[in-house]
């Protein structure tokens, strides 16, 4: 029998440490065919949807997928989210959460089903990525968003 992903696993737990901490938890979803989102809010390939009680209705995070009903625009849209093509987790107040490899997750599916899966790192949001990385282990952030120094940046702390 083939082992089950520990990724929806940490899903629910970041989400539900967020909501007990009073934070607003955010996905962060690589948009490809098999993501049922609304296409007009989708930016280079990605969105990231607020999965907060008050955002959704009927949110159901199980293995394979995350499904849920939210308002775009106020107009009511079903989500449906699988769960290899979520990249991170976070509480929008503070940054604090999970990153995961989505691309990388999908590809070693194809290639090596048998192949173990990506390594985790945890996720913080600074203020300028000019901050020093910890330990030095620290993946380099995207150039968009080193483009956007004004604006907050995800970076993976390992």
């Amino acid at each position: 029998m083939p082992e089950i992903s520990t990724k929806p696993y940490l899903l629910r737990a970041i989400y539900e440490w967020c909501t007990d901490n009073g934070f607003t938890p955010y996905l962060s979803v690589k948009v490809t065919a098999g993501v049922q989102v609304p296409m007009e809010f989708v930016r280079k390939g990605e969105i990231v949807l607020n999965v907060s009680f008050t955002a959704t209705s009927g949110l159901k995070m199980d293995n394979d997928a995350i499904t849920f009903r939210a308002r775009f625009g106020g107009v009511s849209r079903e989500i449906y989210v699988p769960v290899a093509n979520v990249q991170a987790i976070f509480a929008s107040e503070n940054g604090q959460g999970m990153v995961f490899d989505a691309v990388e997750e999908e590809l070693l599916a194809a290639v090596e089903p048998e192949a173990p899966k990506p390594g985790l790192g945890l996720a913080a949001v600074t203020s300028s990525p000019d901050l020093p990385e910890k330990n030095g282990d620290a993946e380099k952030i995207s150039q968009e968003t080193q483009k956007k120094s004004e604006k907050p940046s995800l970076k993976i702390i390992k």
